[in-house]
């Protein structure tokens, strides 16, 4: 598997989690995570993330069935591995689910996330990431279960390594947490890994040595991962695996000083990756769930990392009734989840309460009192009490309940634990302490007296030591996941309700509006009403949630597709300043206006500056002018003519039309219509009335009598259409600037780039401004805008060192493969993503918009490796958006010369047209251009030589 192979499609990856054993059974039968597969560990001692991840291996292989080796099986395809089956004892609620599947809010200021949504659901992007970032020689994948890392900014390729461990950055106070890497004073080399040392050792280290906090996200080779089957004995089965620390055993065993020595691992190489600009977060206790999601909450992630938006109450609800009045100063540090707390409930603080069944109930709670209902057959729940700190681990005599010992929880409500048939010398999780209650049945001043003791306290002692208790480890056994489930949905459903009839002011817009569509249930429900929306925006993305609905329904969802893409054309075109004006005719007879533009390569960013996304999000590209084979490829005439009608012509295609009425001109959106391009165009520069300012023309005779002459429009692209090189874009761009220059209408090469923008959707094809800028400005630059119905574009001239220096030019080769895609149909099905704000889509756009950054700080330091990695990162990047990028054709051209390129990727949308390649050397470019001339894929196929344009756009009168 080459590495554009591995990155193109981590989509594409084998994908496991570890859960409790029942948890895991469900979830493979539930369809709630498509494309995971789960396990739990086998029945007794626990295995630890080392024996954890060998039997969910061996269980996965079992489970693929065949006959394949270990080295095929791993060989096949990556693997990305989330650690969450063991029990989670800080955690009360979601122990039965493992910490993995814990539900979670959506985050404010975010883009495309769901109601519905799990911490896996937030890991697995930034693991996608990181696969796609990783050396081929990684198989597998390895995260905890129970962190988060996020990151801005572009990896680059991780090292070559049988275990690259990914670091961040903390101080000593949060660090001792972690196991830490530290690093050799010289070179930058793992020195050993310590686990969790004492923050007085961290500094005394830290004076010699960079150390960073080892993430829990490690990449193993198969020759790693070989050794760990070994090591725990599961290399031909799962039944007999063996308990292993992964993170201490493997850990400490790597580095150049090694702490310790297991002859298993001691050959191994290592490797730290540091991840940029990152925000680590650990959700191993219920107090660290609150606060890690209110860090979520309060902070978005930038080019330097995260930065606070502004503060935030630490109150968290999702999927839940909760109508209390709180106050921020008191009601802090609060967890409210699938769970009915109506208004006659007195809150304090720290509390978490998950599961509580509809209800009226007049129940006060104590500061720090928690509630968890687990559903645990049919119309039965638990009544389960704990405090955010507690920890039901090891033996009673040791663990918590309501932040107090076990012993001092019984004695408080007057109870001895032999008669309740509790040994403190078991393990706390047999303990048998939450009473089992018919939900019909519950008892308000029962469950307060769970949480705090009052009066009548020997009345509910008896009723505790009567009625059936269960432990820990039997809710596990009797929870009642598909029940839990349906009230979940249920209540996303209702809340999506809520979130609609409010969404001019709600996050409703920014939601995952195709996972929506699946949840809302009654579709009748959710949609229609008047469209009261003041934002143009929000008007498209309602179009398109209701054409979604139809589609779930399976009803058509074509017209209101219709009216999204409508809606969006006309915010651009309504968003041109000065749309209307007044052609009028500034050439003598005889004077012939001549544009002329080169093409351009996009490098890096690529979609990103394509209507939706970068009106809500910004764009962020960059890419060079280029003429080929010395020439500027496209041309445009545009003359006074005699005649009184406007005359087109394309000279690379032989064919004319002669356009006399407005009706012609109109048809510019119209399929089967020739020349759609130039009409748009002839439409904007004021030939229609809706674009001319002025009125009395009945028909374009009386216009072009008025304005003194007819029009001859000759145009010139010596390129075919769908070569991926911005063709159609820079070719309208040139035709609105000539005719700019002939009808005196002063438009600089701002206003040309949004007329282009604008054109493009009055064609309904769509289209970004990344390609009229790319030739409409001369070099190579990095163009950024802001978030915004004005794209203004800022533009940074980029050295071209690296495109124009004899031995780094002759290494690079632009190739037309005779293989053209057209982008309308690509850029409809994509754009449709961005108006659902799908969320696998969002997230790979940003990538796309890091990696413009990354080519760009490449081009500026002249580094080459850096240009070929950003080069790499987007064909990956195109492929995972698109999957038809690099269909079979495409694959059989690159083939006989994958292995002599440092980098490739077509240009444009991709699927054909030319293909940009970066030799290894001159010797390897010189062997390239041999085989694909000796044999080329059709009879079109050739090498074209281009050079970096120092002009742009250039406009001349004769």
């Amino acid at each position: 598997m080459t590495s554009r192979d591995r990155s193109a499609e981590p989509a594409a990856a084998r994908r496991l989690v570890s859960l409790p054993a029942r948890a895991a059974q469900w979830l493979n039968t539930s369809c709630a995570a498509p494309g995971w597969f789960a396990a739990g560990d086998p029945p007794g001692t626990p295995l630890g993330s080392g024996g954890g991840l060998a039997s969910l291996l061996a269980t996965a292989r079992a489970h693929e069935g065949g006959a394949a080796t270990w080295e095929e099986w791993l060989a096949a395809k990556a693997s990305v591995v989330v650690l969450g089956g063991a029990p989670s004892h800080a955690l009360p609620p979601y122990d039965p689910w493992g910490v993995p599947l814990t539900p979670m809010p959506v985050l404010r200021g975010s883009f495309g996330q769901r109601l519905d949504q799990t911490l896996l659901d937030l890991q697995t992007p930034w693991l996608d990431r990181i696969l796609a970032a990783a050396h081929p020689v990684s198989s597998v994948l390895v995260s905890s279960g129970d962190t988060l890392l996020r990151f801005s900014g572009v990896l680059g390729r991780l090292p070559e390594a049988d275990v690259v461990i990914v670091g961040v950055r903390l101080e000593p106070e949060l660090a001792r947490s972690f196991g830490l890497l530290f690093m050799e004073p010289q070179g930058g080399r793992l020195a050993f890994v310590e686990q969790k040392p004492e923050p007085r050792r961290i500094r005394r280290l830290a004076s010699e040595r960079k150390y960073l906090a080892d993430t829990g996200v490690w990449l193993l080779s198969a020759r790693a991962v070989t050794r760990l089957l070994r090591r725990t004995g599961c290399l031909d089965g799962f039944n007999s695996a063996e308990p292993l620390d992964l993170y201490r055993v493997l850990g400490e065993s790597l580095g150049s000083q090694p702490l310790r020595r297991d002859d298993h691992f001691s050959d191994l190489t290592c490797a730290v990756a540091e991840a940029p600009n990152a925000e680590f977060l650990h959700l191993n206790s219920a107090r660290n769930l609150i606060q890690a999601v209110s860090v979520l909450q309060t902070s978005r992630l930038g080019r330097r990392g995260a930065a606070v938006l502004r503060s935030h109450p630490d109150q968290i609800a999702q999927n839940a009734r909760f109508d209390p009045s709180t106050r921020l100063e008191r009601s802090h540090t609060l967890w409210i989840e699938n769970a009915d707390v109506p208004a006659s409930w007195q809150l304090q603080h720290e509390h978490m309460i998950t599961g509580a069944p509809a209800n009226e109930w007049r129940l006060a709670l104590t500061a720090g009192a928690c509630l968890d209902f687990p559903a645990v057959g049919d119309g039965l729940v638990c009544l389960r009490p704990f405090g955010l700190d507690d920890r039901l681990d090891g033996l009673a005599s040791e663990s918590t309940m309501m932040g107090r010992s076990i012993a001092q929880w019984l004695a408080d409500r007057g109870l001895d634990a032999a008669v309740a048939g509790i040994d403190l010398a078991m393990s706390a999780r047999q303990a048998p302490l939450f009473p089992v209650s018919a939900v019909s049945e519950i008892d308000p001043d029962f469950v307060a007296w769970l949480t705090s003791p009052g009066s009548d306290a020997a009345h509910w002692a008896g009723r505790w030591l009567a009625g059936p208790r269960l432990s820990a480890e039997e809710i596990g056994e009797r929870y009642g996941f598909a029940a839990v489930a349906g009230e979940r949905r249920s209540r996303s459903a209702d809340a999506l309700a809520a979130i609609y009839g409010h969404r001019g002011t709600s996050v409703f817009y920014r939601l995952d509006l195709e996972a929506a569509a699946r949840l809302s249930g009654d579709a009748a429900t959710r949609t229609g009403g008047p469209l009261d929306i003041a934002e143009p925006m929000d008007i498209v993305h309602e179009h398109m949630w209701r054409a979604e609905v139809a589609r779930v329904a399976g009803g058509d969802p074509e017209p209101e597709e219709r009216l999204a893409f409508g809606c969006l054309r006309e915010a651009v075109l309504n968003g041109l300043p000065d749309a209307r004006v007044t052609p009028v005719c500034s050439v003598l007879r005889d004077q012939i206006v001549w544009a002329r533009a080169p093409l351009r390569l996009d490098l890096a960013g690529g979609w990103t500056d394509t209507p939706p996304y970068c009106l809500q999000h910004g764009g962020r590209v960059v890419n060079v002018a280029v003429d080929l084979n010395g020439q500027p490829p496209i041309q445009v005439f545009v003359k006074p003519s005699q005649r009184h009608g406007i005359l087109i012509r394309s000279i690379d295609a032989g064919t004319e039309e002669l356009l006399t009425t407005y009706d012609q001109i109109a048809a510019y959106d119209q399929p089967g219509c020739e020349f759609t391009l130039a009409r748009a165009a002839l439409a904007l520069a004021g030939f229609l009335p809706r674009f001319s300012a002025q009125d009395g023309h009945g028909s374009l005779a009386d216009q072009l009598g008025a304005f003194g002459c007819g029009l001859e429009v000759s145009l010139l692209a010596a390129v075919p259409q769908g070569s991926g090189l911005g063709t159609s874009s820079i070719l309208s761009a040139a035709l609105l600037a000539a005719l700019s220059r002939l009808c005196g209408l002063g438009w600089d090469d701002r206003a040309v780039v949004s007329r282009v923008m604008a054109l493009e959707q009055m064609l309904t094809t769509g289209g970004g401004w990344q390609d009229q800028i790319g030739g409409a400005l001369r070099g190579v630059k990095l163009v950024e805008t802001a978030p915004g119905m004005d794209q203004n574009a800022v533009v940074a001239w980029l050295p071209d060192y690296l495109l124009t220096d004899a031995p780094s030019r002759r290494r690079i080769m632009l190739y037309y493969t005779g293989l053209t895609r057209m982008a309308k149909n690509i850029l409809k099905e994509i754009v449709r993503g961005m108006f659902l704000n799908h969320g696998p889509r969002l997230a790979i756009l940003s990538d796309i918009g890091a990696n413009a950054l990354a080519t760009a700080d490449a081009m500026q330091r002249n580094d080459w490796a850096g240009l070929c990695e950003g080069l790499r990162c987007t064909w990956s990047l195109k492929q995972r958006l698109d999957g038809g990028t690099n269909p079979p054709s495409v694959q059989a051209v690159l083939e006989p010369v994958d292995d002599l390129l440092d980098a490739c990727a077509l240009m444009g949308a991709g699927g054909g047209g030319y293909l940009l390649m970066l030799a290894k050397d001159d010797e390897a470019a010189a062997r390239v251009r041999h085989v694909l001339t000796e044999s080329p894929p059709n009879d079109r196929a050739r090498f074209v030589e281009p050079t970096v344009s120092g002009t742009g756009l250039e406009v001349t009168t004769s």
